[in-house]
């Protein structure tokens, strides 16, 4: 039974040939080393002052593994200018490598941005390895030293000189251990981190001492140890300077005036102030040992004193600033989900006795025939109805806007009605375009980049109203009672011909948002209407040639009172046009019938043939097209009266597109889809006809599209050269559309045609549309006038403090937003990134504003001085530390002393429990001597110490000895590099 151990033990052969983890460990830092050639003697010529600081820093990261603990091992270097390959030859044979002499070198002692280990040892490269998932840590002894070991066998198998680092403890703790190897040489890199600051550390003698202990050179009188101090002080309190931004005045803007914050101007600027600390850094970066005196009684640090002054300052995070609010709230609009109905209770359009309604109209109601949802009631009756039930439903007191504002906002949106009863409505241009950029500058135009509206127009007035109502004045249901007071206003304006100011003449200028087309549209169907309607005051032979006599009797000829004239309409290719369902303005086409009776006679007399008789008399000419003669009468050829083309809006573009998108390829659909396109081409052909009469196509083509007319210089019979014309190859086509056009048009002049636009219906469905639109889907169509109004904001905001990367980043927004908005729809989350780049410019134009208040820029009356101190604002703003010119005793330097003796003064009496506090640190009692008490005590303390000595024999190579030391009030860190010589110890 005993007998199967033995057994067992003979057979337990451990086979020492294969590689453990630790060697698998080694060979893979030295695998990485290689990659990264790292390997060799590394050379290169001692750094530039401020290298450090201007250079770009950059790293390589790779992952390796212990076992199955992951590391990143990670180098960091800084990108220089590759040095020559002439240097390498005469590279001393026992130079000491590069980081030994970086320890050494004084150019960049404290760099404002650099990685901590650059900070501490002043090295321009090193690699460092860590654990690779952030909560991992090397906690014990044991296994610090192991690391430890792997390194140095890594740098010792390869011959790499870059120092190598492994963090240990905590990452929050930023330990780490190194070493460095050269020829001959090793550095040992080692920290020391404490909570608790051991008294005899807290000053220059204390830490002169343990350093000099940790050297332990064998040398009677040591050489002198160079030093470097920093004292950082910390200005928090701005007692003297309240932030200059002022508060909106909401109150005046309620009584009429226009206070602090006007309509259509949005605000700008931070609530709080947007810089929090200053700190300024006193610097004494070279000193010999013996020269000043610091210890726990007395000290010669006096920051007034110190030859370099540095300045950097602590930006609030996210401070509040007005544009920023304003941009974000409006946003948030465009994430709600209620209709204007909703948000005000009962619906604004409901018909008067709707409450009483009987059960038994329901089913008529339904079957009832209309084009777009208008109830029977008469529109103007309809508008006084909605008024009076919105005070009904709500109390004037419960108005989420209450009456002055809503006036002074109607007021500025629609000045014409100030002064409609003087001038009957006629002003078309706003009145308060007062700093509005010029239309021809590049910002003027800014709108066509954003899809947004003009600076000067309703539209892009109405988007900055309603974002100034939800941020003041009642949030969504101040913009949802603004909106349907807006949308009666414009319902009244169509009813009563009064044209809506603030829009340019003209169709829907596509490069603007929907809305803007919208009310252009409906200012076209204004502008319409009451041509028609003052034509119809007016004698119809009176009509002006113009654009306006096209549109003076452009009534649809289909009533019945005349069968000639109704069979012609139906023959006519405008039966295409979407006209059937007309339902208005009888009256109008019989007056204009009876005023046009001879020529109806005439032209039911011309029936009988296909040919039109030469002896028609000709109407609706416009003037006489040059010298163009008729090819056949030979009569001067003349340009007819015709109707303008129908405005479209980009909806309605994209309708008929797809409509005809719809009809497929066939060739009877392309025939169809070319006959509804061809609607306005046979309105001009019938124009034409009737102002040129006896005229052929080829007459039509030479004046309507000249280049399908074709010249050529030909020899007749007689040897005469001939001018002789024809129509193109595709006028030739057989069964082509203009030929067949011209075949079914009858020379009817415009105002007798049917219509092409018809004004009433397209104003009814853009009211609709109006009345429809949910406050989310306004602040939709309005977002890219509110970006645009912001950039001008901002742009105009920064032209008074001309910061130069302000002036980049607005290019980005530009740019960047002219990409978003350009189509319809935008993701949320580029949106939201257009706004936070518009509130950072805002943040930094506040900071420079901060800064110039607190440094009294403005003033300073000295010219040179103003200079210096704007660029030092302009610097501290864009660097991350800013040298003081003349320290102490320059310009800046003099008014930041200022501010720390009256923070001082301010904090003279420190509350009881802070008393108590400080009262035993000699730190205090030290700084309480003299001129220092200016300033308060240093938040900071950082030394470094630098020698070179023979270590660790007397006879070994004198070698660089470093230590460098940061106090804090709840932190104390010495990083020290101690080289010592391999070779002779």
């Amino acid at each position: 039974a005993l007998s199967p151990q033995p057994e067992s033990e003979v057979f337990e052969i451990t086979d020492f040939t294969t590689a453990s983890e630790w060697e698998r460990f080694i060979s893979k830092i030295e695998e990485v080393l290689n990659d990264w050639k790292l390997i060799g003697i590394s050379s290169g010529k001692p750094l530039e002052k401020g290298a450090y600081t201007t250079g770009a820093w950059d790293e390589k990261s790779d992952e390796i593994s212990f076992a199955d603990f992951k590391f990143s091992i990670t180098h960091h270097y800084l990108v220089q200018e590759p040095s020559d390959k002439d240097g390498k030859e005469e590279l001393v044979e026992d130079a000491l490598p590069l980081p030994m002499q970086d320890l050494l070198c004084m150019n960049n002692d404290f760099p404002p941005r650099a990685h901590c280990l650059v900070r501490w040892y002043g090295l321009r490269e090193l690699v460092v390895i860590a654990p690779a998932a952030n909560n991992d840590a090397v906690l014990s002894e044991s296994k610090c030293n192991l690391l430890l070991s792997s390194i140095s066998i890594a740098l010792g198998n390869t011959g790499c000189q870059v120092p190598l680092f492994v963090q240990v403890h905590h990452k929050w703790r930023r330990m780490y251990i190194g070493e460095c190897q050269g020829a001959g040489v090793r550095t040992d890199f080692e920290m020391v981190h404490l909570r608790k600051v051991p008294n005899q550390y807290t000053h220059l003698s204390g830490l002169l001492d343990i350093f000099k202990s940790k050297i332990g050179c064998p040398l009677t009188p040591l050489p002198p140890v160079s030093m470097a101090i920093r004292l950082t002080y910390v200005l928090q309190d701005w007692q003297q300077y309240f932030w200059p931004q002022q508060p909106p005045d909401i109150d005046a803007l309620v009584g009429g005036e226009v206070g602090g914050l006007e309509f259509g101007k949005l605000p700008f600027g931070a609530c709080e102030d947007p810089i929090s600390e200053l700190h300024l850094a006193t610097t004494w970066p070279h000193l010999t040992e013996g020269i000043i005196v610091d210890n726990d009684v007395y000290s010669d640090l006096d920051p007034v004193q110190a030859p370099q002054w540095s300045v950097r300052v602590r930006k609030a995070d996210n401070p509040q600033c007005l544009l920023g609010d304003f941009l974000s709230e409006f946003f948030k609009l465009c994430r709600r989900k209620e209709s204007t109905d909703e948000i005000l209770g009962r619906s604004a359009f409901e018909e008067e006795g709707k409450e009483v309604a009987d059960i038994t109209h329901a089913l008529s109601k339904l079957t009832e025939p209309a084009p777009v949802p208008i109830h029977k009631l008469s529109v103007t009756n309809m508008v006084h109805s909605a008024k009076k039930k919105i005070r009904k439903h709500r109390g004037v007191d419960e108005s989420p806007l209450n009456n002055d504002v809503l006036n002074t906002i109607l007021l500025f949106l629609f000045p014409d009605a100030a002064d409609k009863l003087a001038d009957g409505f006629e002003s078309r241009t706003s009145t308060s375009a007062g700093n509005n950029p010029p239309p021809e500058s590049e910002d003027y135009n800014l709108f066509s980049q954003f899809k947004s509206a003009p600076s000067d127009s309703l539209t892009y007035k109405l988007a900055l109203c309603l974002c100034m109502i939800n941020f003041y004045h009642g949030g969504v249901k101040g913009v949802a009672h603004l909106w349907q007071e807006f949308v009666l206003e414009m319902r009244y304006r169509w009813e009563n011909n009064y044209l809506i100011p603030g829009l340019a003449n003209g169709p829907p200028d596509l490069r603007c948002c929907l809305l803007h087309q919208k009310l252009q549209m409906l200012n076209c169907c204004i502008e319409r209407k009451k041509a028609r309607d003052e034509g119809k005051r007016g004698s119809v032979s009176d009509r002006s040639p113009g654009g306006t006599s096209g549109d003076t009797g452009k009534g649809a000829d289909h009533s019945g009172d005349n069968p000639d004239k109704e069979k012609e309409v139906g023959k006519s290719w405008e039966s295409w046009s979407d006209s059937e369902e007309e339902f208005f303005e009888c009256l109008s086409d019989t007056e204009d019938l009876k005023g046009n009776g001879q020529e109806n006679g005439k032209k039911g007399g011309a029936k009988e043939g296909n040919k039109e008789p030469v002896n028609l008399k000709p109407e609706g000419r416009l003037h006489p097209h040059g010298k163009l003669m008729l090819l056949h009468p030979g009569e001067p050829l003349y340009i007819p009266i015709t109707q303008e083309p129908a405005p479209m809006t980009e909806d309605l573009l994209e309708e008929q597109s797809e409509v005809l998108a719809k009809l497929g390829t066939s060739a009877e659909g392309a025939h169809l889809r070319a006959r509804m396109q061809s609607a306005c081409l046979l309105s001009d052909m019938e124009s034409f006809k009737a102002a040129n009469p006896g005229c052929c196509l080829e007459d039509f083509v030479r004046w309507y599209s000249p280049r399908d007319y074709i010249e050529e210089e030909v020899v007749d019979e007689k040897g005469n050269i001939v001018i002789k014309g024809q129509l193109s190859a595709r006028m030739k086509i057989p069964s082509n559309m203009w030929v067949e056009a011209w075949e079914t048009a009858k020379p009817v002049p415009a105002r007798r045609q049917k219509r092409l636009f018809d004004d009433t219906r397209e104003a009814e469905k853009v009211l609709h549309y109006l009345a429809v639109q949910k406050p989310a889907d306004l602040a939709r169509h309005l977002l890219p006038c509110i970006i645009h109004a912001a950039v001008l904001k901002v742009k105009e905001e920064e032209a008074l403090e001309d910061i130069s990367s302000v002036k980049k980043i607005i290019k980005q927004i530009i740019s960047h937003s002219s990409k978003v908005l350009r189509f319809p729809n935008p993701e949320d989350k580029k949106l939201e990134e257009i706004i936070a780049q518009i509130m950072s410019v805002e943040a930094i134009i506040a900071r420079a504003r901060s800064l110039k208040a607190k440094f009294g820029v403005e003033k300073c009356e000295n010219e040179e001085e103003k200079e210096d101190l704007q660029r030092f604002v302009n610097c501290l703003l864009e660097q991350p530390e800013v040298s003081v010119i003349g320290a102490g005793r320059g310009p800046a330097g003099s008014i930041i002393h200022k501010l720390f003796v009256n923070a001082q003064r301010v904090s003279a009496v420190p509350p009881l429990d802070e008393e108590l506090r400080r009262s035993g640190s000699s730190e205090e009692r030290r700084l309480n001597t003299g001129a220092v008490s200016d300033f308060p005590p240093p938040t900071g303390r950082e030394v470094i110490l630098r020698t070179t000595v023979p270590r660790p024999a007397p006879y070994s190579k004198p070698l660089p000895q470093r230590m460098y030391s940061v106090l804090t009030k709840e932190d104390f860190r010495l990083a020290g590099a101690f080289s010592a010589d391999t070779t002779f110890f």
